[in-house]
């Protein structure tokens, strides 16, 4: 890690933070990269996740930045055996455990060896959580990950037109191109946001925004027409009314 120029960075909001490493240097490192930053407190620094644990039943943390290859348990066998886990950064030196990272719900995963800007990138986010949190507000992710053709493809959300059903798969069509992945079409509508996204068919979610005109029971949208089936048809009409202007 590169040691960033001495900035101070304020806050009204204090995130107590922890650092988990089995690497002495690496554990350094962050704990450097803290110490630019006002709003956030070191509560402690622990070489596993067994000792992370011992130290959460004394302390409490709203962030922890842990490292996912540790002997005995890993980062994320540790976050997932946490009954109410704070917010998650993960710092690794392995990318293929992204996908797995951030099915967690995780803030951040940060690749070794980290930058302070991308450092502080993650921690802005993790800030901006925590003041959602304390306001009540929802934070809606901007993308998601898919396995699709032995790869890892991130997909913005924005981009999603609407998604198709077929057999086991689902056909992700976005404003570039389409994404064939091996997920169940019902899992992957509890996982979208069910404000941007709407079912229209049992073989079809189409992004809200995408929606340009409904024309009998048929939904126009980039040039395509996509069945609307009057088993959703009633939900349908209910979001484009909420949004219709009036007189």
């Amino acid at each position: 890690m590169k040691k960033p120029m001495k900035q101070h960075l304020k806050s009204d909001t204090v995130i107590d933070c922890l650092i988990v490493d089995d690497e002495p240097i690496a554990r350094e490192g962050i704990m450097e990269y803290i110490r630019q930053i006002d709003y956030l407190n070191p509560v402690g620094q622990c070489k596993s996740a067994t000792e992370a644990a011992s130290l959460l039943q004394k302390n409490k943390v709203d962030l922890i930045f842990i490292d996912i290859q540790m002997p005995k348990l890993s980062g994320i066998e540790f976050v997932k055996a946490l009954a109410d886990p704070p917010l998650i950064i993960f710092t690794t030196a392995y990318s293929e455990y992204a996908l797995e990272g951030f099915e967690l719900d995780v803030v951040d995963y940060l690749l070794k060896p980290i930058s302070f800007q991308r450092f502080l990138k993650a921690v802005d986010k993790a800030q901006n959580y925590l003041h959602a949190r304390n306001k009540d507000v929802s934070i809606t992710p901007d993308f998601f990950f898919i396995k699709c053709n032995g790869k890892i493809e991130k997909i913005i959300m924005d981009d999603v037109i609407y998604i198709e059903a077929m057999s086991n798969y689902v056909i992700i069509h976005t404003r570039q191109k389409k994404y064939i992945t091996y997920l169940t079409f019902s899992g992957i509508e509890e996982q979208l946001p069910s404000h941007l996204f709407v079912r229209i068919h049992k073989s079809y979610l189409v992004a809200v925004s995408a929606i340009q005109t409904i024309d009998g029971n048929e939904i126009i949208t980039n040039s395509m027409r996509l069945p609307l089936s009057k088993n959703y048809r009633n939900d349908v009409m209910a979001r484009i009314e909420s949004r219709l202007f009036k007189r």
